[in-house]
């Protein structure tokens, strides 16, 4: 991913600059353009320098894998968004829907594979480590592609699709079965048309912790829910110690992640932002 139009537009407005600074108004515009710096050789050398560092990523690395983020424009998922499903309200209302819907994305997930982005992200680890120099991902997506492509130092700060947590007994696991549970096989398609399962609630996904029985959700981050203390924490400590910070495929408006990389510049350290276009944020980082 690269930030190629916005930077050829930096450009062209940089060498416009040079040439025709006639007006304080063009100045003024034309040094607006100019930053942040697109300039890769400056990049490298950070990058050189740099013995701890933490890559923030979101859906837009994922999407070369094909994965459905559900947002925006056409995301639907039959007649809802996520963010109508992906709510402890809606779980609490409609558990068997809620199930459909986590169920297909499951699947989906299952069939995908990581892309040329994981993969330089796992490899920049590996090489790094060799050196000494470290490498935290710290990821909004729930996909685990990151985990697929190799990276070891992961922080899923939204969870995972394929981990469950009991309502019960708040036991977290692990899970890949497919289907997840026998009532839930040949359900949730996307189709605006297709009916809801109606699936009761003994038969949708249940703890195997002994003698709880209890009903799984997905151990995903929702809408309305606060990310996990223990994992915020860890992210906190990361980003205190890195002396270069990457955004890559997020559109930094998310909160609280939205404000990590800031939080990384604020501090003087360098951030560089991988993105197909310019962000709220972009104009933060160097």
């Amino acid at each position: 991913m690269c930030l190629f139009q916005s930077t050829a537009r930096r450009l062209v407005s940089q060498v416009h600059c040079g040439l025709k600074a006639s007006s304080s108004k063009k100045q003024k515009f034309c040094l607006e353009m100019a930053r942040p710096s697109s300039n890769m050789a400056d990049f490298r050398e950070v990058f050189a320098k740099a013995k701890h560092i933490a890559i923030i990523t979101g859906a837009g690395v994922s999407a070369e894998s094909g994965v459905p983020t559900f947002r925006g424009a056409g995301g639907f998922w039959r007649k809802w968004q996520a963010q109508e499903l992906a709510t402890p309200g809606a779980f609490a209302r409609n558990p068997s829907r809620v199930w459909e819907f986590y169920h297909y994305r499951r699947e989906v997930m299952l069939s995908k594979h990581p892309n040329p982005a994981h993969i330089a992200i796992a490899e920049c680890e590996k090489r790094l480590s060799k050196q000494g120099r470290s490498v935290v991902v710290i990821t909004q997506n729930i996909d685990e592609l990151h985990r697929k492509a190799g990276t070891k130092h992961l922080l899923e700060i939204h969870g995972s699709l394929f981990k469950t947590r009991c309502t019960s007994c708040g036991n977290v696991a692990a899970n890949y079965k497919s289907p997840i549970c026998p009532a839930l096989a040949g359900k949730g398609a996307p189709d605006p048309d297709t009916e809801d399962a109606a699936i009761p609630v003994e038969d949708l996904p249940q703890c195997e912790e002994d003698g709880c029985n209890g009903l799984l959700r997905p151990h995903v981050v929702w809408f309305g829910e606060a990310l996990d203390p223990g994992v915020l924490t860890a992210v906190e400590k990361e980003l205190d110690i890195c002396d270069l910070c990457l955004v890559v495929g997020t559109s930094s408006v998310v909160y609280p992640a939205a404000m990590f990389a800031p939080q990384v510049s604020a501090r003087g350290v360098p951030v560089a932002e991988f993105n197909m276009e310019t962000t709220p944020a972009t104009n933060r980082f160097r």
